[in-house]
């Protein structure tokens, strides 16, 4: 009851106009965690003043944010790293109620389609061939240049939704399928582009400079393109880049996220959204 009756001034303190005293009330208020959204949700629909309303979706904003940082951390120490995880995590930065089940269910259902398609005999190009016929052709997943300008093509939930994502949101949707089908396919280095590559039996992350000798063929996520080691070293002469053994190296599962989050924090340039650029940075460097 002392809670409720503390919760309820609270909550008729916030148009304070004195910014030192709402200062004060906003961090008590986010003390309470979650568990004091639906009231300020409440009050938000029956407060006409919109300067007022832009407090409380801050709080609420504030809230959320807070729960989904100690989310990543606990991803971040236990050490497992799943893939599908991460990306929920990083869609629930923009979309914090969003249920996952759907997700998981439509992600269930290409792998199981790829899935009844394989078999032991076949080679790693056919596998290949397998996943990206199904994937793009039966499933008919589109790949989209990658824009700022487009957030919703960066996260997994929306990507399954509208059936298109850029380079990064398809590469991601890849890789979880061909971790949960045992297939070696990896995410690499690759300057300026989200490149997979498909790596031969045995190899392994200690190798050192071994690296691309160890790749059978790279795989372009937007579109499912397969291309070759000497493509890959014509792109390099054609941004003069030098070829280093480092860029083959496979990425961790917990660098992809973080790039997630470090592109995702390119879609929030204005003025007004930079609090959410930099927020989505320092998820990024907590995973560092």
């Amino acid at each position: 009851m002392e809670a409720n009756r503390e919760i309820s001034a609270l909550l008729q303190l916030i148009d304070d106009p004195d910014e030192e005293v709402f200062g004060v009330i906003q961090e008590r208020i986010v003390g309470y965690g979650k568990p004091i959204i639906p009231s300020l949700e409440n009050l938000w629909e029956n407060t006409p003043d919109e300067e007022i309303q832009n407090r409380i979706e801050m709080l609420i904003h504030r809230l959320h944010y807070t729960d989904l940082t100690e989310d990543f951390r606990q991803w971040s120490v236990a050490g497992h790293f799943d893939l599908m995880v991460g990306c929920l995590l990083a869609a629930k930065f923009q979309y914090p109620d969003l249920s996952t089940a759907p997700v998981l269910l439509e992600v269930e259902k290409i792998r199981r389609n790829i899935w009844l398609e394989l078999n032991n005999y076949l080679t790693p190009l056919e596998q290949i061939r397998i996943v990206t016929g199904i994937l793009y052709g039966y499933y008919g997943l589109k790949g989209t240049e990658t824009s700022a300008a487009h957030l919703n093509d960066f996260l997994l939930p929306r990507v399954l939704e509208s059936k298109k994502g850029n380079q990064l949101s398809n590469g991601i949707l890849y890789l979880i399928l061909c971790e949960m089908l045992d297939i070696p396919v990896r995410a690499i280095n690759i300057p300026k582009q989200f490149v997979l590559a498909f790596f031969k039996p045995g190899y392994s992350e200690e190798l050192g400079d071994d690296y691309a000798t160890k790749v059978e063929f790279y795989i372009e996520p937007a579109s499912g393109q397969v291309f070759s080691q000497k493509d890959v070293e014509s792109y390099f002469k054609r941004i003069s880049v030098p070829s280093v053994p480092s860029y083959y190296k496979p990425l961790s599962n917990k660098r992809v996220i973080q790039h997630l989050l470090e592109e995702m924090a390119q879609c929030f340039i204005e003025e007004k959204n930079s609090y959410k650029k930099n927020e989505l940075l320092l998820l990024a460097s907590m995973l560092d």
